[in-house]
């Protein structure tokens, strides 16, 4: 009885919060039309924010929201994440590794509702693979909740994962330094794509390609799918944190920027490479791990991308 109790509570809070519309109704109807290859959107929380911090030339006067996102691949019969957005213990985390001082302007807010609960609550099968853009406290809060899953980075991460610092550009200990976390580094191989000189197919099929995109950290990634109906996506983790911000040549104001990510020249050469791939290739759909824009026209679990 209790446990019905809390699926029920936990629906009406997510309906409420507009982070999970009908999900009752809605995976009943998307569980019927599973793409062979796809994505879907996750929001574990959010955050609104001055627009002026996200958009180059926005308002200091205009909040706009920015997401905590995880995303769910469904390749055939194999489903994996990227990045984990927040996760079951994410309160514990904040208080143990955010400074009291930061607190006002890096923050989330609730209802957080963890990638792993509502997989469960959706009948998703349980992962095996769990790949990290990058390792920052807002896309590595949910790898506890996956023990059974592989976490994989980028090799040049591992430096950043064994050294973790505190703070809004912080790899927190609270999140990667369990001895039970099963890393898996990721082998880049000398083999081009799209621009990038190295890159990982991750099926041997070309649907799912990692790139390295070093700058925000050391083992920052990107990830190029292609789903079903033939339209390429690009995850870009936090090289920006949204479209127009690369667009205008500006991955983050400038302030941000300085806190939170590791090494400003690789963050530009990094971000001009998508400026130049989005110049080659216009039908190329860049996603930004907290660009709400972008993740609201495309919509989120269970509703999948196909």
């Amino acid at each position: 009885m209790r446990t019905v109790v809390f699926f029920f509570l936990l629906l009406h809070i997510s309906m409420a919060a507009g982070l999970w519309p009908r999900p009752a109704i809605a995976a009943q109807s998307q569980a019927l039309q599973l793409p062979e290859i796809g994505f879907a959107i996750i929001k574990t929380s959010r955050v609104a924010v001055m627009e002026g911090l996200l958009l180059p030339g926005g308002s200091f006067g205009k909040q706009i929201d920015s997401n905590f996102s995880a995303f769910l691949i469904k390749h055939r019969d194999e489903y994996l994440l990227f990045d984990t957005g927040m996760g079951r213990q994410i309160d514990q985390q904040y208080r143990a590794d955010m400074p009291l001082w930061w607190r006002p302007f890096f923050k989330y807010e609730a209802p957080v509702l963890p990638a792993r609960e509502q997989l469960e609550l959706a009948g998703i099968p349980p992962l095996r693979r769990v790949i990290l853009s990058h390792s920052h406290w807002d896309h590595a809060g949910g790898i506890l909740d996956f023990p059974e899953a592989k976490i994989s980075v980028a090799a040049a991460e591992m430096d950043v994962i064994r050294h973790p610092t505190r703070g809004p550009g912080g790899s927190w200990a609270s999140q990667i330094s369990s001895a039970s976390i099963q890393w898996d580094l990721l082998k880049f191989q000398p083999q081009p794509y799209r621009g990038y000189a190295q890159s990982l197919d991750l099926f041997g099929d070309g649907t799912v390609v990692l790139v390295p995109m070093p700058g925000h950290t050391p083992g920052s990634i990107g990830m190029f799918l292609t789903v079903g109906s033939g339209q390429v996506y690009f995850f870009i983790g936090d090289v920006a944190w949204t479209v127009e911000a690369v667009k205008a040549g500006a991955a983050k104001f400038w302030a941000a920027a300085a806190l939170v990510d590791g090494h400003a020249e690789q963050t530009h050469s990094s971000l001009e490479q998508l400026r130049i791939l989005m110049r080659q290739e216009p039908g190329l759909i860049l996603l930004p791990a907290h660009d709400s824009a972008v993740q609201d026209r495309l919509g989120y679990f269970p509703q999948w991308v196909k």
